[in-house]
């Protein structure tokens, strides 16, 4: 037999209007930022495609990388940075290739994103900073 208070007080399950409405907003935010970020991530990953193409070339001068760079820029959509914008440097395995640039995506009124992408042809680019 079921008490008065059993009776009087049904389980609630689910979730209220006030929860829905603020589980929505922060999809809805969260929908926006990854529109914001997404053509950026697709543009370095475009960035780090080009190089590693134009080191398979073999060029032996700065300026054929660049001139090698700035034609697969154009093909790939590239506007962050031109082969003027890259870093160049000697290895014992040839010339290495990278590059480091910076996004801002603005948000609302004054509030902005601010990426920092960066990458290279080194196998291990983290070592070759430590030896440095």
């Amino acid at each position: 037999m079921r008490t008065y208070q059993q009776l009087a007080r049904p389980k609630s399950r689910g979730m209220s209007l006030v929860g829905l409405i603020f589980v929505l907003g922060i999809l809805a935010v969260l929908v926006v930022l990854a529109s914001k970020i997404a053509p950026t991530v697709i543009e370095y990953m475009s960035i780090k495609k080009a190089i590693t193409s134009v080191k398979l070339l073999n060029s032996n001068s700065a300026s054929e990388i660049q001139s090698a760079f700035n034609k697969q820029a154009d093909v790939g959509y590239i506007t962050s940075i031109t082969g003027r914008d890259l870093i160049i440097e000697k290895s014992e395995t040839g010339l290495e290739i990278g590059f480091f640039y910076t996004k801002k995506i603005p948000l609302v009124g004054p509030a902005s994103l601010l990426l920092e992408y960066q990458g290279s042809t080194a196998k291990n680019p983290q070592a070759q900073k430590k030896q440095e």
